[in-house]
């Protein structure tokens, strides 16, 4: 009978959703309360969430679809338990880290771009007052801001129009340079969670917390009671209502709605002949436009291109199709290595983030004036319903170990609530 919390299994604690943050509070929970019964819900048919690796035949690579950088790697909790788990940290220079190689001019005009660029960050990171839009640090007619907005749209993975510009300069991924797991992050982030009890497969559509006690969790897979929910499904998923709260709480919806998924998509190619490109090495499409990629020209060295695309560019690219996405990296490749670079390149994998089912986008944004909220979605309910993610995370959203950290301070709350009432 839906509603009626005390049918179907009982746990001590449910958490929603398999991503970084779901396995980081699982396994928080296990080590600090062995006694709890915890049960993982996953609506997909994989661990990881954002983070998803797959392979490619005949070359040695992992091919990270989501987060694919261990931002601030020397603090980033995933980079301990990459050793842990007998992955590789792989600690070549990223691009913009010192060291890192970019393909790129160094005549007067990319000196002008740079300048420009950095100028307008710097108008950003000194901007005080009330929020506004990233775009309102534009200056009118500077020949370099079609270059600024991809960039600002690649952090963001939306349009300058709609980011927050106290939330950017809230960022802070921590002290270091990125490096990358060799394996794959999406590879790592699921090992992490094999020792986790786990049901995938199973989406939560209404959770029932009307009556003092049990908390009713209805599945498409029948119905549960738990002691504590932790929830860490994307904003994009809770601001679309596909987990109904009884009695509502529109406060979180509301929060996640000003918090949306931007979205960044890759599209991997295989490079047919290696010695065409540079290793490891890194180019933008289009110095002059926003709408373009950015390309990670042979990642290890392996025979593979891996392109960029965020916002708008995505959305379309993403609408259209594979096809549409080759044929849009094939024109920016070529004007930047000649028309037989072409040959040379096939469509070996793209993601879709925005059709992804239970997810729906990449990585949370804040519209201007919104990220405060990020405390507010982070913010336990009647200390019986927990929230957690890298939208919850006000410095480190956006990425895995934001969403970890905040995973492991929700299972903290939720032991600590346990003891209070035991």
């Amino acid at each position: 009978m839906p509603g009626d919390n005390s049918k179907g299994a009982e746990e001590d604690v449910v958490i929603i959703g398999a991503g970084a943050a779901g396995i980081a509070a699982a396994r928080r929970l296990q080590a600090i309360r062995p006694d709890l019964s915890i049960l993982l819900l996953e609506a997909g048919d994989r661990f990881g969430g954002r983070a998803w690796t797959v392979g490619l035949a005949d070359a040695d690579i992992a091919l990270d679809l989501g987060c694919g950088w261990l931002h601030g790697a020397r603090t980033n909790a995933w980079t301990a338990i990459a050793g842990e788990v007998g992955l590789t940290v792989d600690r070549t220079p990223a691009p913009w880290n010192d060291g890192g190689r970019r393909l790129q001019r160094d005549d007067a005009e990319a000196h002008a771009a740079r300048e420009a660029i950095g100028a307008y960050f710097e108008r950003l990171e000194s901007h005080e007052g009330n929020d506004a839009a990233m775009v309102d640090m534009l200056e009118p007619g500077n020949p370099w801001n079609g270059q600024i907005r991809a960039i600002g749209t690649y952090i963001t993975g939306a349009e300058l129009e709609r980011s927050s510009v106290v939330d950017y300069n809230r960022y802070d991924p921590g002290p270091g340079p990125d490096w990358r797991v060799r394996e794959g992050y999406g590879t790592l982030v699921s090992l992490y969670g094999k020792p986790v009890r786990a049901k995938l497969g199973t989406e939560v559509t209404r959770i029932d917390h009307r009556h003092a006690g049990r908390i009713g969790i209805e599945t498409n897979q029948g119905v549960l009671s738990a002691r504590a929910v932790l929830v860490t499904v994307s904003t994009n998923v809770l601001a679309a209502g596909k987990i109904a709260f009884d009695p509502p709480l529109p406060d979180k919806i509301e929060a996640a709605a000003r918090l949306p998924l931007g979205l960044a998509d890759k599209l991997f190619l295989r490079l047919a002949n290696q010695e065409a490109l540079p290793a490891d090495t890194h180019m933008l499409g289009s110095a002059s436009r926003g709408a373009t990629g950015t390309y990670q020209l042979r990642p290890f060295g392996a025979p593979v291109v891996e392109a960029y695309f965020a916002g708008n560019l995505a959305h379309d690219l993403e609408g259209q199709g594979r096809e549409a996405a080759f044929s849009f990296a094939g024109d920016e490749l070529e004007a930047h290595f000649g028309a037989d670079i072409r040959k040379e390149l096939s469509v070996a994998a793209m993601s879709a983030w925005a059709a992804t089912p239970h997810i729906g986008g990449s990585y949370s944004y804040a519209e201007p004036g919104a990220s405060d909220l990020r405390g507010r979605l982070a913010a336990p309910h009647d200390e019986r319903i927990f929230f957690a993610g890298e939208a919850c995370s006000k410095s480190r959203y956006s990425t895995a170990h934001g969403a970890y950290e905040t995973g492991v301070a929700a299972a903290d709350l939720i032991a600590g609530s346990f003891s209070q009432n035991p």
